[in-house]
């Protein structure tokens, strides 16, 4: 058999680098495309960074890093012998703050001229901002899962690891961006070069796309009775329209008097308590995330009033929806 061509499933990727940007995930994307030409042995994979100005980009770990072109740069770069074959948007914390229409408007044209377009982390949202994932597959970091799905009902999105829609690629950012990346490279050429890729990177397999984000609630919560896990779960699915505890003592096939005693044994508890704190923790993320009415955010957590709703936050919160909002504004300006 004889040696691959060397222009068999060449990519060229340009990674265009926000502020705040997640550093891992970003590591995480561009050390297999690395390794994969060393196991390779030549340039199958090749990439440059980008910045909206060509000037260096802070991460959100602090850490400067410099970029090869300017967006100007790109766009000439589309007609030409350098265009790119995937662009990949890397984002981090902050992103709900990101709103240059220059880079939106870049970010079609190259999907109109048939360009991959991916997001790391928090990319997913710059993307939907540019339109383009409506009726679209996408994966986006858990904690900023509720704020994107209130900001962009007709994105199709998902608490996966990553997501690939067509030419469409998302990941949830941290390690899930060595998952996706492995993936691809997966696609271009086979399992035994993921194989040695993982064996050089020290990780001993390849997560499915579909795998969670989040650990299991019995290792998050350190709870082992399964009754309550299912109801926690079936609490978490319901938190715009919350059941009562009849109908979720119904489904669980218990009583209210032994969901109550659970409750307080592994939960420390009433489950009445424990629902109103995961709403009020939803509800926490749309403030920060988005620019939703505190009265609108009040009704998609569930909760009938705001004035409610306040009194609620401030006990659990000691302070205010709005102070809240304020704070975390003050905090972004500062920044």
């Amino acid at each position: 058999m004889g040696m691959p061509s060397h222009t068999t499933h060449k990519r060229s990727i340009v990674f265009f680098m926000v502020p705040d940007f997640s550093m891992i995930a970003f590591s995480m994307a561009i050390e297999p495309l690395r390794l994969a030409n060393r196991m390779l042995g030549y340039e199958c994979y090749k990439w440059r960074l980008t910045s909206h100005d060509g000037a260096p980009v802070m991460a959100s770990n602090h850490v400067v890093v410099a970029v090869n072109t300017s967006l100007a740069e790109e766009r000439r770069s589309l007609s030409g012998e350098n265009r790119p074959t995937m662009v990949f948007v890397c984002s981090g914390i902050n992103v709900e703050r990101f709103d240059n229409k220059s880079v939106l408007a870049w970010l079609r044209e190259e999907n109109n001229r048939g360009v991959a377009i991916g997001g790391l982390c928090t990319g997913a949202h710059i993307l939907a901002k540019a339109g383009l994932l409506s009726g679209r597959r996408c994966a986006i970091h858990w904690e900023n899962l509720p704020g994107f799905s209130e900001a962009f009902p007709k994105a199709n999105v998902y608490a996966d690891l990553y997501e690939i829609d067509g030419n469409i690629h998302t990941c949830a950012g941290g390690t899930a961006a060595l998952d996706m990346m492995l993936s691809l490279i997966g696609e271009d050429h086979d399992d035994t070069l993921v194989n040695r890729i993982c064996e050089m990177a020290l990780t001993d397999r390849v997560r499915n796309a579909h795998d969670r984000q989040r650990l299991p609630l019995r290792a998050r919560l350190g709870v082992q009775n399964a009754k309550v896990l299912s109801i926690i779960e079936l609490m978490e699915a319901n938190l715009s329209e919350p059941l009562s505890l009849i109908e979720i003592a119904d489904d669980a096939g218990l009583s209210r008097r032994q969901i109550e005693r659970l409750f307080r044994q592994e939960m420390g508890r009433s489950p009445a308590r424990y629902y109103l704190e995961i709403r009020l923790d939803r509800a926490r993320h749309l403030l920060i995330q988005s620019p939703m009415p505190v009265v609108e955010v009040a009704v998609a957590c569930g909760f009938v009033s705001a004035s409610h709703f306040s009194k609620c936050y401030r006990e659990l919160y000691n302070r205010s929806p709005q102070q809240e909002r304020a704070e975390r504004k003050q905090y972004l300006t500062a920044a």
